[in-house]
């Protein structure tokens, strides 16, 4: 069920989504060559305890999950692109990590996706990140009220071609609200023009994902950590924005967004 907040809900909502932003800048900054990957779940694990936040996380058991996930986190490193289980790995020069963080604050959920080279980085990395970067403000952009949801994917979906990636619609953007995952799926392809017209007070996480080589992917066998079946480098990128009759209200917006 689609759910429409009012402006008093979604200044409710901005809470949650500073606390989110917070919490990814400070893993930006913890990520490091040497740096293990629990230390980041740690991180982020007490950033919660202190605000009172609840983590979305921890206890999450969807149908595609092995467990429940067990972590307040999902570090993903190199050809693993989404859903990555923290585990006793040590970042080393050069990896490709990206970080994905939700929680709720004061009943209201946020969600957001990050990624970067630690240490020395290669250029394809980067024009990864920056393609795919580029593809969540094209499709903020697209997110206001009387477009339709095809126009967010479509815009997506054209920065991934145009930059000669393919791209997986499998796992995509959700709406977000008192729980995590809730309707619409906003898929990352899709057609302008076509699909549930947007309305104020839709509030929805957008989150392009591509693979440097495929858009095939396999689960590992933690049950959880998706990876390219190529072996190839994955980013993702996210934010959970509110539509307006004007542009998109940004709620994990870190600062770091480029001018529209």
């Amino acid at each position: 069920m689609i759910e429409l907040r009012s402006p008093a809900e979604i200044e409710q909502m901005r809470p949650a989504g500073r606390f989110v932003a917070e919490v990814v800048t400070a893993l930006k900054a913890k990520a490091d060559v040497g740096v293990n990957l629990l230390e980041l779940d740690e991180l982020a694990h007490a950033m919660i305890r202190d605000r009172g936040a609840e983590s979305c996380y921890i206890d999450y058991h969807p149908s595609f999950g092995a467990m429940p996930f067990g972590k307040v986190l999902c570090t993903s490193v190199n050809d693993a692109v989404l859903h990555g289980l923290p585990h006793d790995y040590v970042l080393a020069d050069g990896d490709l990590l990206s970080v994905d963080f939700a929680c709720a604050v004061d009943g209201w959920v946020s969600d957001s996706a990050y990624s970067m080279v630690v240490g020395t980085a290669r250029q394809e990395d980067l024009d990864l990140i920056e393609t795919t970067s580029r593809a969540l403000d094209a499709g903020i952009a697209q997110a206001r009220a009387g477009n339709r949801l095809g126009d967010i994917s479509a815009a997506i979906g054209e920065v991934a071609r145009g930059a000669g990636l393919g791209v997986n619609t499998q796992f995509g953007g959700h709406g977000v609200g008192r729980t995590m995952h809730g309707d619409p799926h906003v898929p990352n392809d899709g057609r302008a023009g076509r699909g549930l017209r947007l309305r104020p007070g839709l509030v929805i996480a957008i989150e392009p994902w591509f693979l440097h080589t495929t858009d095939e992917i396999f689960t590992d066998p933690d049950g959880w950590t998706i990876r390219a079946q190529d072996g190839s480098r994955g980013a993702h990128m996210e934010h959970t924005v509110a539509i307006t009759m004007d542009e998109a209200i940004v709620l994990t917006d870190r600062g770091d967004r480029a001018a529209a």
